[in-house]
């Protein structure tokens, strides 16, 4: 996928400071990221995460913060300038990364139309650094799916067709606030063009949101898996029919 370009600075703020005040921000917000941290969490969640050589979140460091208190400071400081932003994105701190998207949702989700179109335009330019399927899925849904509800799907598609694990993930989870508003035809096509993923993260992801999909139009589903059980990875097809009843369950999974 053709990245896009990171935005000037001109365009992600319109308040902007100097690098100095840059850093000592970063600094306060890890500070307080720091003041909540659990060494029991802090040892848990790289294996839970899994941070080891070759797996998908090698290298990612944790400070042991939960994501309430995450939450809570993000709101503290949803309106820092973006190139705060920028600057904690680069963080090794997983919990860093996580609190600067979280300021993202929750600044879009109180902003206007210049203001949405900025933050999903920065989201998109920083998509290598939102890279664990939780700073994904507590972000996608709330930037990229809010943003696209009334809008062109292009974005999706280009994203699935990348060779990034996370943008792919951002394409399909980002249809789940499309799916709460009734509208399936972006997740039954973006199911059909992952169906063969090789990554359990996507299959658990299609699986997931095909689920939510079900959840709502139970007989769309059925009609999706009728066409596609027999070659779908079993990961995929286990999330999807988690809501059946069991003996339909065994019925699709024997297929």
């Amino acid at each position: 996928m053709r990245k896009r370009k990171i935005l000037s600075e001109d365009a992600l703020q319109n308040n902007p400071i100097s690098t100095e005040e840059v850093a000592v921000t970063v600094a306060d917000i890890r500070r307080e990221l720091e003041a909540y941290a659990d060494p029991v969490k802090r040892e848990y969640l790289p294996r839970f995460f899994k941070t080891g050589k070759g797996q998908y979140g090698e290298g990612d460091k944790f400070l042991g913060v939960v994501v309430p208190n995450t939450r809570t400071l993000a709101k503290q400081y949803k309106d820092a300038p973006f190139d705060v932003m920028a600057e904690l994105l680069q963080s090794q701190w997983h919990e860093c990364r996580l609190c600067t998207l979280l300021m993202l949702v929750e600044r879009f989700r109180k902003g206007d139309d210049k203001d949405r179109k900025l933050i999903y335009d920065f989201y998109l330019s920083q998509t290598d650094r939102i890279n664990n399927w939780d700073l994904v899925d507590l972000s996608a849904p709330g930037i990229v799916g809010e943003y696209l509800k009334d809008k062109s799907r292009e974005d999706l598609y280009r994203l699935a067709d990348s060779g990034l694990l996370w943008e792919q993930r951002i394409a399909v989870v980002s249809t789940y606030t499309l799916i709460k508003n009734g509208d399936f035809a972006d997740i039954l096509a973006l199911s059909e063009r992952l169906l063969h993923h090789p990554h359990d993260l996507m299959r658990k992801a299609v699986g997931w949101m095909l689920r939510e999909m079900g959840k709502r139009d139970k007989d769309l589903l059925v009609q999706f898996l009728e066409k596609h059980c027999k070659v779908m990875p079993r990961t995929m097809l286990r999330y999807a029919i988690e809501k059946f009843p069991e003996e339909e369950r065994k019925e699709f999974m024997k297929r």
